[in-house]
């Protein structure tokens, strides 16, 4: 994000740090690893929630995307004050912070539930997700510290990996946890008393499971702040958390930025969408926990791209496999939008693997050439993944007014187009900036 910091090689139990040098921690590479896995992993059970409160709150897809608009926000509020938070106390201690913040957010779902309110639930996922930005901060600039700086990139392309990873295994396990609880009750029908006793019995499921991974992150979170002390010495810049807006005035970096605010507003759209499109008569006609289930093979989809991506990427110019992946998504939604059955279902699905090497490729052509103000202009880019609370409630609104999910997949298909644009604009490199 906005944080500089350079640690010096050493097999010592307290790694000291210093300027121009890195950390040789096997288990910090482990820890960081774990914290990658699980924030990509709660992040994607949204993709659980949203059907489970659409049908619990009679809402209409604009305003079940609600739940995409307050988990994503966070980025854009919180990504700043975490970054000088953790300036302030370090690594270790800003990811203990940011582990317990998460699980506060996840006990909130408690109160959310007793209230049978679908306002709560939103404060619930803003401050789980306002902790898993802290969490972030910390996770995205370790990884450059933990090994030589000429292998940064395998780091990070691996870490990724763990992400897609719990991405594609938390969505399953929570359409068994809690799709397969669902009543086969119609809350519609209900008022009163009677659809508030239904409502806080529906969702006492979506609380266990909450509640178990608040257990977790509390263990998580005591590990950390037991080797809260395994950076003597780390350093970190003075600079000011906001210069990096300045460097908005360059073309390509901020075209670069939009562009990460579309990809990302696109591909949580997407997600969001897949268990109800998937349940339509025209499509698979499936019960929402078998539609649950088929989530894994979207953001799988990205797991395996990433790996097939890496080895591309050497090969090929990054913007040009961006914009081919770009096309490649805009083809995929334009066959499920006018077509049934299978076909419908698995083109859709299929957008994941489009959608693999985009969060990097974008983020990496939108910083090239900053040079040493790469820290400040991640910080800034950072801020675009809001665009996950923006589209997707406009993409649901779409769908209620026109009465159909196809039609609303317009939407992302336009968002990938800017995409296409981008990469063939970036598709040759740029000199460093002085």
């Amino acid at each position: 994000m906005t944080i500089a910091s350079t640690v010096n090689s050493s097999t010592d139990p307290e790694v000291e740090t210093g300027q121009g040098s890195n950390i040789d921690a096997p288990e910090l590479r482990v820890f960081v690893m774990a914290l990658f896995f699980i924030f990509g992993g709660i992040t994607s059970l949204n993709d659980i929630i949203i059907p489970k409160l659409k049908d619990l709150f009679t809402l209409s897809y604009g305003q079940a995307m609600l739940v995409q608009s307050a988990f994503f926000a966070a980025y854009f509020l919180i990504s700043i004050p975490g970054a000088i938070l953790v300036k302030k106390v370090g690594y270790m201690r800003g990811a203990a912070f940011g582990l317990l913040t998460m699980m506060a957010g996840c006990l909130l779902f408690i109160p959310a539930s007793a209230s049978a309110t679908f306002s709560v639930f939103l404060i619930a996922l803003f401050v789980l997700a306002a902790g898993i930005t802290v969490v972030q901060v910390v996770a995205n600039p370790l990884i450059s510290l933990l090994g030589p700086a000429q292998t940064t990139g395998s780091r990070l392309t691996f870490a990724q990996a763990f992400n897609s990873l719990g991405t594609t295994v938390f969505p399953y396990v929570g359409s068994l946890l809690i799709l397969g609880s669902l009543a086969q009750v119609d809350p519609a029908t209900l008022k009163g008393a009677a659809l508030a006793a239904h409502r806080v019995a529906e969702t006492r499921v979506v609380v266990h499971t909450y509640i178990g991974l608040a257990i977790a992150l509390l263990v998580v979170a005591g590990v950390v702040w037991w080797q809260r002390n395994r950076l003597k010495g780390e350093h970190h810049d003075n600079g000011s958390a906001l210069a990096g807006f300045t460097l908005l005035r360059r073309p390509r970096f901020a075209l670069g930025t939009i562009t990460l605010f579309l990809y990302v507003g696109a591909e949580v759209a997407i997600g969001s969408l897949i268990v109800n499109y998937l349940e339509q008569q025209h499509v698979l006609s499936m019960s929402e926990q078998a539609a649950g289930k088929l989530i894994p093979l979207y953001w799988g989809g990205a797991l395996i791209g990433r790996f097939i991506g890496s080895a591309v990427l050497r090969l090929t110019s990054p913007g040009k496999v961006l914009a081919c992946n770009a096309l490649g998504a805009i083809v995929l939604l334009m066959i499920s939008a006018n077509s049934t059955d299978a076909l419908a279902a698995y083109s859709l699905l299929a957008v994941g693997l489009m959608n693999s090497i985009m969060f990097p490729t974008i983020f990496s052509l939108a910083c090239e050439g900053l040079g040493d103000k790469a820290a400040d202009g991640s910080g800034v880019i950072c801020m675009a993944i809001v665009g996950g609370a923006i589209i997707p409630p406009i993409t649901g609104h779409l769908a209620d007014a026109t009465a159909s999910l196809s039609i609303a997949l317009g939407l992302p298909a336009l968002c990938y187009a800017v995409i296409l644009a981008y990469g063939l604009y970036a598709r040759r490199p740029v000199i460093q900036a002085a």
